[in-house]
């Protein structure tokens, strides 16, 4: 344990098959878009997955404990993080199932070939004005804000990873659901499962799930919402199943 932690992390208790995660809060933590979009992804069994901008490594660490898909990779630009995430893969003894790469999203389809995926997820940075940011190279305004990458660099990388007919799943603001739909059309993916995230039932969405998948006939699934909170400080039953809890 002493040679996997480096001054200034932490280690995190997954709550799910006795999994922990190194994290350090100076420079990023997962949060719960993360969290939801690994229980909201279909991965099927024997089924390959690439999460790109993989950060801590959170949701390969996740599905290879929740799906019973084969093997998982993590896309991560930034070489310290990525190294933080090769570490905690190592710690769970999951180097069989998950595998920590660095490099740069945009490339991905260069990186492993096209084609090469059945399911690609993704939490990318929600952010897309980047003007009045004081450190643009800090791990959590490249996490946040589209520094090294865009909204449509991380459609069109996912549709060229994806094997016909296979799946992808993202995370994102429900205020740029309108543009992630044209980006979906532009590079053949086909919406077909959706969920509005809301922190309390009266309240507007603050986060949408979005499934597509590559090729196929237009339809759409509109699923329930999920609500997070029952009250202030106390998480709906869905979300403590999701969390494990």
């Amino acid at each position: 344990m002493s040679n996997l932690l480096r001054e200034g992390e932490r280690l995190d208790d997954l709550q799910r098959s006795n999994l922990q995660i190194i994290q350090n809060p100076a420079k990023f933590c997962f949060g719960m878009d993360a969290v939801l979009l690994s229980g909201f992804v279909t991965v099927k069994k024997g089924e390959n997955v690439l999460d790109l901008g993989t950060g801590t490594g959170i949701i390969p660490i996740l599905l290879s404990a929740k799906t019973q898909g084969s093997h998982f990779t993590g896309l991560e630009i930034q070489e310290e993080m990525a190294e933080m995430a090769d570490r905690s893969v190592r710690l769970n003894k999951i180097t069989d199932r998950v595998e920590i790469c660095q490099g740069d999203l945009k490339e991905a389809s260069a990186i492993f070939g096209a084609s090469s995926f059945d399911v690609v997820t993704c939490n990318p940075p929600y952010m897309n004005q980047n003007h009045g940011l004081k450190n643009p190279d800090d791990a959590k305004a490249i996490a946040r804000h589209e520094v090294l990458c865009t909204l449509e660099d991380v459609i069109r990388e996912s549709a060229r990873c994806l094997k016909p007919g296979g799946r992808f799943a993202m995370v994102h603001r429900p205020h740029r659901l309108a543009e992630m739909m044209r980006l979906m059309a532009a590079y053949g993916l086909e919406p077909k499962r959706i969920r509005m995230v809301h922190p309390y039932v009266e309240s507007e969405a603050n986060m949408v799930l979005l499934e597509a998948s590559r090729g196929g006939n237009p339809w759409m699934k509109a699923e329930p919402p999920v609500i997070v909170f029952e009250k202030p400080g106390v998480y709906t039953r869905e979300i403590r199943k999701v969390y494990g809890y």
